[in-house]
């Protein structure tokens, strides 16, 4: 087959591009396109060969677009409008004023393109932004299924729940398309097992992993222990049982400085009851955010290395302890973040992704965490040519 010409839109640090290349669908991307001049950095370190326009997608005209000749678009537009966390402006949001550019400039493309694959965060199934989407490209004769799909189905220890869409201009429905479902599942080709889809109750959110709440003693508020609910502990024992999810141990450097990932004693202290702590043996880990490495409540799991020592034991103890013996038990713990190429392991990044010297650690957590996850981009892409 001809290979196909890709634009890349909202660019990042190319995990749409990484993407492509694992699916290993004959293809060259003919531009890639982000405004974020710290990840175009990232970007180029990464794929010099490609041409990234540094704009804005509003800043490119219909002859622009026309001029590239795409018969493919990658997208991952921003998440902020549509993220639980977030104040969900949807269409509202200035963030979305690009995406609903590209939804304006689409039906008056001089060829429209025959293949769509967006990334987003799960809660843009359930906006306005996804029902204009939708009607557009309905509107210019595509057909599409739309999943809610972690990294976990594929085995990678780490919980990143996000909403997918595959797109193809034709007449007749995917082989796999179930319409008005959102498939929590990757389809299975020919097979006869129905899909899960975003009506299974049970499969509809993210696990929350590990967060308890401070006790009181004497009327004041203290961090004591871990308090889990039998529920909570149970979920995680259950991934952690799950033996088709490797190890964490399989994604973790070797050789590296590991001082200057360890959390300060007064940090621990802290935030001793809300981290969420793994093993290198543990077969999971909670969604990396951007936040990751300057905030603790829910920007990713952090790593006990000393595997050794209790944790129970640990939390049990500390209640009768001053607040310096206190840190002093859970320094015996060793914990540590986890290092951005460990993160970028996990997302799926080959071992030959870099970031240049110049590219801080606040800045490699940030792009990262705004990133997607490579394997599971690279499978979609490949169920739509099947």
């Amino acid at each position: 087959m001809e290979p196909l010409r890709v634009l890349e839109l909202y660019s990042g640090v190319g995990g749409m591009h990484q993407a492509l290349r694992e699916s290993c669908v004959p293809a060259q991307v003919v531009a890639a396109i982000d405004v974020n001049t710290v990840a175009n950095e990232v970007y180029k370190y990464n794929f010099p060969h490609t041409l990234l326009l540094a704009k804005t997608i509003e800043g490119i005209t219909l002859e622009e677009f026309d001029r590239l000749s795409f018969n493919m678009i990658l997208m991952s537009p921003p998440c902020q409008p549509f993220t639980r966390i977030g104040l969900q402006g949807d269409k509202a949001d200035p963030r979305t004023s690009s995406f609903l550019y590209i939804l304006d400039i689409l039906p008056r493309l001089q060829k429209l393109p025959k293949y769509i694959v967006l990334e987003n965060v799960k809660g843009f199934e359930v906006s306005s932004t996804r029902d204009l989407f939708i009607q557009t490209i309905e509107n210019c004769g595509f057909q599409y299924q739309e999943f809610l799909l972690s990294p976990t189905s594929l085995g990678i220890p780490n919980s990143r729940l996000r909403y997918f869409l595959v797109a193809k201009l034709q007449s007749d429905p995917l082989s796999f398309q179930a319409p008005g479902q959102v498939l929590m599942e990757f389809p299975k080709i020919g097979s006869e097992n129905p899909q899960k889809h975003a009506g299974d109750a049970e499969k509809t959110v993210e696990p929350n992993i590990g967060l308890g709440d401070s006790t009181h003693c004497s009327g004041k508020k203290t961090i004591l222990f871990k308090l889990e609910t039998t529920k909570e502990i149970d979920r995680k024992h259950q991934q952690n049982s799950d033996l088709s999810v490797r190890m964490l141990k399989d994604f973790l450097e070797h050789d590296i400085d590991i001082n200057q990932y360890f959390l300060p004693p007064k940090l621990l202290q802290r935030y001793a009851l809300i981290l969420d702590i793994v093993k290198p043996t543990c077969r999971r880990s909670t969604c990396f955010t951007k936040g990751y490495g300057s905030f603790i409540e829910g920007a990713g799991s952090v790593l006990q290395t000393s595997e050794d020592v209790q944790i129970e034991n640990i939390y049990k103890s500390l209640s009768s302890l001053s607040e310096g013996e206190q840190i002093e038990k859970l320094l015996m713990l060793k914990l540590r973040y986890f290092t951005p190429k460990e993160i970028a392991n996990l997302l799926g990044f080959p071992p030959e992704f870099g970031f240049p010297e110049k590219i801080t650690m606040k800045q490699r957590y940030r792009l990262l965490g705004n990133s997607l996850n490579v394997h599971v981009v690279a499978k979609l892409i490949k169920t739509l040519f099947e």
